[in-house]
């Protein structure tokens, strides 16, 4: 099935099952034809690898390809003549099913790029076959820091957040009102396990203690005895080192019992704004978190914000305003260099800086860190959001060079070497 980028309809999908796993393959063809010199196969191929059905269904999910699907409409629907594929697949949040889909899309379809990559479990076992393959991942849905840290390579780039650059803005900010003694509750997996070390790191860096923690099960729906072990502690603050479901599981329960209302503080490391509808400004108020972009910035983001509305229904999360920005910048490389060749055009991506709908004056470090301005953001009360999109209050811009780990901290081999 081909279809054009210029339509204004919504791409449709066609569905198939993966002959290496239990994973649901999407495509969808741009209607150029036409060829272009130096890029392989005469198409540039991306794919889209991310939680379709699980807890990042909301916040990421199936919405990303229109994402991307818009970054390629402002491209023309082609690059330098080269028609356009993007195929998309549900990784259900396993690594085993994650490396399936990308071991195919490697080996039968010769994608060119793979992007969303959502889970950290299921990002790192990715990015290692892309590095085998010597093709490019453009990672925005992962939030853990070893991406860009330990597991550096030359065939990734880490686009809209980390655990450093969250646990940083939120963690740094609460320390350093007076809240010290802090309880940590983690999702047992690499991101849940990145994220605690991130957050331990700025919490006693800053003067404070961790008094207990708990690791949860990956996803969890029920958080009571979590939750009373957190409220037994004594704690000034209660860090929720998860996301999607399992946050808003989390907030859920607390409120249940009266967490915040007895005076304990609960800190959610990464909020999208899907699970602030989901949880209720009556139960989310108040709550101070780090976020990479929001809709609401300047006119440019709520323009854009709009398109994407009227595309798919829903505002955007920080996410799929990473999505697009990482594709459209990929494929003006692609269009400058007039090649698709990864080592080439991962060069020229790094040599221009990224001003767009979701960063100004963002740059490629040498580690494959995409360093931008981050925002620390305070959850409105129900008196004070003038409607359903208006969620939250920016209290601080968190400078791009502040808000991630500086280089001289770094361990990535690319970066000493």
């Amino acid at each position: 099935m081909q279809l054009s980028y210029r339509s204004s309809h919504r791409p449709s999908h066609r569905f198939a099952t993966s002959t290496l796993a239990a994973a649901v393959l999407m495509a969808s063809y741009a209607s150029v034809t036409v060829a272009a010199e130096g890029i392989s196969d005469n198409e540039i191929r991306i794919g889209y690898l991310a939680d379709m059905s699980g807890v990042y269904r909301d916040p990421i999910g199936p919405l990303g390809e229109d994402a991307i699907n818009m970054a390629i409409e402002d491209m023309g629907g082609s690059v330098n003549g080269a028609n356009i594929v993007v195929f998309s697949a549900d990784d259900r949040n396993s690594p085993d099913v994650g490396s399936s889909v990308v071991r195919e899309w490697i080996d039968e379809r010769n994608v060119d790029m793979v992007t969303g990559l959502v889970a950290s479990s299921v990002t790192l076992a990715a990015v290692s076959l892309l590095e085998e393959a010597d093709k490019l991942g453009l990672v925005n849905g992962a939030v853990s820091s070893a991406i860009t840290n330990e597991h550096c390579s030359p065939n990734h780039i880490h686009w809209v957040y980390d655990t450093w650059a969250m646990s940083n803005g939120t963690a740094k900010a609460i320390t350093d009102e007076g809240h010290k003694n802090w309880y940590l509750l983690s999702a047992d997996y690499s991101f849940g396990h990145a994220l605690e070390a991130d957050v331990t790191r700025v919490v006693t860096k800053n003067g404070g203690t961790i008094v207990g923690s708990a690791r949860h099960p990956f996803p969890s729906s029920d958080f009571s005895s979590f939750m009373l072990q957190a409220q037994a502690s004594g704690a000034d603050v209660i860090a929720l080192n998860n996301a999607g479901g399992d946050t808003i599981n989390a907030v859920q329960t607390a409120g249940e019992f009266g967490i915040t209302q007895a005076g304990q503080i609960l800190a959610g490391m990464v909020l999208f704004s899907t699970d602030i509808r989901s949880i209720g400004l009556e139960n989310a108020q108040g709550l101070q978190f780090t976020k990479a972009w929001y809709y609401d910035l300047n006119e440019e983001t709520r323009a854009w914000a709009e398109r994407f509305r009227e595309r798919t229904g829903s505002m955007p999360t920080m996410v799929h305003a990473g999505l697009y920005s990482s594709t459209r910048h990929y494929l003006e490389a692609i269009e400058a260099t007039g090649t698709d060749d990864t080592q080439t055009v991962r060069q020229q991506m790094a040599d221009t800086p990224i001003n767009d709908i979701f960063a100004t004056g963002g740059y490629i470090r040498a580690d494959g860190r995409m360093v931008h301005d981050m925002y620390l953001v305070e959850v409105k009360t129900p008196e004070e959001s003038q409607d359903e999109d208006d969620l939250f209050h920016v209290i601080r811009t968190i400078p791009a060079d502040e808000a991630f780990r500086p280089l001289s901290e770094s361990v990535c081999p690319l970066v000493n070497s």
